[in-house]
């Protein structure tokens, strides 16, 4: 790596030389523009839904941070989007909240993004056919093309978040059986609603050369589109961090990108305070997972005794070791993406910044005030079942990983820590109004 002239034992831990303006671009595929205006339009139709109710952007949503503002997103059968969405009325509310915090969707397209979910359970492997590893084992089709459209492969199959439930359409009741691939399996079932749209029809004969006629359609070209417009539209990479070290390898005075307050936290970042120990590289992410200690709500899923639990990446490798462990998410655009944890628990940045400096003082003492939960008597009676039992509270506390060390850091410290995280963000990529279509190809609402 370059000599850097400032901050050079410090700030170089993790991060890669950089060697012209755009050196992230081979950290991304290339995407075909068609692929990409075919899978904005996907992206944002509620076609791909059992009931028709809710799209993929409906969680990730360009006006609220790719994500939706809420501790734990609100799926099919609830109303309006981000922080005024709700349960839903009489028989077509929802049955409960969708159990993990709608995550943040910023450049997930980067080749070093090898597993996704909070949990990992999707990920690159090519020991299996289709070349992942996912839930849907052997059912998964050939053909996708990164793990991002193999992700986009498993919100259509879920009761909370898509599908809908058992004996409200032909796509819920084939989730419920686990019917995923193959003749009137969910996937084939979309991919037919998608072949009766002329609109679609074509969009999906101009983006790929397979597909002569509607019946050529698959939900795995779909994935893929979804996958490209995702890759090309919310590709963040030109952030103050970024220029700043951009000048440093130009040899250039960097002086006039980063604030003083900016270069403290990331001294804070990359020394005391020991962020970087898991957050490096280009997207501030090691893509490994550990227990932090994050209070558990919700309604969990399904693990413990009476399924209210959350054992993270212990349900894909059925290793005790691996409770409670969850992938380090990158930290690019963060200050947009609360709330924060995998069930968004902390409902600003300082106090999730707070939790990770003492991690077993913030689960014992957390304020359940800060989740942003729609009301509902049922389900609130559910959301902190977990949280109030000590002797799980207890047990969470005491898989947090040896790695997560105490640390004490001043007001002003965290302060300046909160500044560098703010520099993380990209300001081209905070409005994101141009990312969403004017229109939706199936004729549905594009929003409710």
């Amino acid at each position: 790596m370059k000599k850097i002239l400032l901050l050079s034992s410090i700030l170089s831990i993790g991060f890669c030389t950089m060697t012209n303006a755009h050196y992230l671009d081979k950290e991304f595929p290339l995407t075909d523009p068609k692929k990409v205006e075919l899978g904005k339009f996907l992206m944002f139709d509620k076609i791909l839904s059992g009931n028709k109710n809710i799209s993929c952007a409906t969680c990730h949503h360009p006006l609220a941070g790719l994500g939706d503002g809420l501790s734990l997103p609100i799926g099919e059968g609830g109303n309006g989007l981000g922080i005024t969405r709700n349960t839903g009325i009489g028989t077509h509310a929802v049955v409960e909240r969708v159990p993990r915090n709608a995550p943040p969707v910023f450049n997930l397209a980067a080749k070093e993004f090898s597993a996704l979910f909070y949990d990992g359970r999707v990920a690159v492997d090519s020991t299996k056919a289709s070349g992942f590893m996912t839930p849907a084992g052997t059912q998964l089709p050939s053909g996708l093309e990164n793990v991002l459209a193999a992700q986009a492969m498993f919100p259509v199959t879920s009761a909370t978040e898509m599908a809908g439930q058992a004996g409200e359409n032909s796509i819920a009741d084939a989730a419920t059986k686990d019917q995923l691939e193959g003749e009137n399996g969910v996937w084939d079932l979309i991919a037919k609603r998608l072949q009766a749209i002329p609109e679609y029809v074509e969009l999906f004969k101009q983006a790929f050369d397979d597909i002569n006629i509607a019946n050529d359609i698959t939900y795995v070209h779909a994935a893929n589109a979804i996958a490209a417009f995702e890759s090309s539209a919310w590709r963040c990479t030109d952030s103050t961090y970024d220029r700043y070290f951009n000048k440093i390898e130009n040899n250039q005075d960097p002086s006039n990108i980063a604030s003083a307050n900016v270069i403290k936290g990331a001294k804070l970042f990359y020394g005391k305070a020991d962020c970087a120990s898991c957050h490096s590289g280009h997207f501030m992410s090691n893509q490994k997972f550990y227990a932090i200690g994050v209070p558990q709500i919700g309604p969990g899923k399904g693990d413990d005794t009476d399924n209210r639990g959350d054992y993270g990446l212990e349900q894909v490798t059925g290793l005790t070791a691996d409770r409670y462990k969850f992938r380090t998410l990158p930290l690019r655009q963060v200050a947009q993406t609360g709330p924060w944890g995998h069930d968004g628990a902390f409902n600003t940045l300082e106090a999730m910044v707070k939790h990770h400096l003492n991690a077993l003082d913030s689960l014992k003492n957390y304020d359940p005030k800060q989740a942003v939960l729609p009301n509902r008597d049922d389900l609130n009676a559910l959301d902190f079942i977990v949280q109030n039992d000590s002797n799980r509270v207890q047990a969470i506390a005491d898989a947090i990983s040896p790695d997560l060390k105490q640390i004490n850091l001043t007001t002003e410290e965290i302060a300046r820590l909160l500044d560098f995280l703010n520099a993380l963000t990209d300001n081209n990529c905070i409005d994101l109004r141009s990312t969403v279509p004017s229109h939706i190809p199936s004729g549905l609402p594009l929003f409710d």
